[in-house]
């Protein structure tokens, strides 16, 4: 058995008006990948997507910062987080081994801003999508970092604010918490 976890953090905080944190644990035992993500104090009856992001080269991930605002808006945007972050790779929603990222099947929080999330994953499924997106990587959750997203529209983004997927604004996509995936 392997155990991950990750301490999430505020991202974006002075700009959403919310400090989203919490806490993410993997469980890889056998054939299956456990996942159980808890959230506090994100924007309340939202849903919020989820993902791991790294970089398909193997090469380890940080989560973004501040520092990442090169443009200067006050936001650290999804295209950001990319230098330090690498690519959305994994989705924790309804269905993680399917890697079908912009859908409506995510967690939403409650009115008080809270939501758990666990999925068990069946990971022959899982590693042959991943392989099949991105090479011959391997999950290497050690190198990942986990990002929690989305605002409330009434969120004034400045058009500068980019990370629009399909048919899904900045909104839906903009980052509001991050943590590196560490193993216990």
């Amino acid at each position: 058995m392997k155990i991950y976890q990750a301490n999430i953090v505020p991202l974006n905080e002075q700009v959403i008006g919310t400090a989203a944190h919490g806490t993410a644990l993997f469980t890889i035992n056998g054939d299956t990948l456990t996942i159980n993500i808890e959230m506090f104090d994100t924007p309340d009856n939202l849903q919020h997507w989820e993902h791991f992001h790294g970089f398909p080269d193997g090469k380890d991930a940080a989560i973004a910062t501040s520092a990442q605002d090169v443009n200067h808006d006050g936001f650290v945007d999804l295209p950001e987080t990319g230098a330090v972050s690498g690519t959305t790779m994994v989705p924790f929603n309804d269905a993680p081994h399917e890697m079908d990222i912009p859908n409506d099947a995510y967690p939403v929080a409650d009115d008080h801003g809270y939501f758990a999330y666990t999925k068990v994953v069946p990971l022959a499924a899982l590693d042959e999508k991943f392989k099949a997106t991105f090479n011959d990587s391997e999950l290497a959750l050690d190198k990942r970092v986990i990002y929690i997203h989305g605002v409330t529209d009434d969120v004034a983004l400045p058009a500068t604010v980019a990370g629009a997927v399909g048919h899904y604004d900045a909104h839906v996509t903009l980052p509001i918490a991050v943590g590196k995936i560490v193993t216990l």
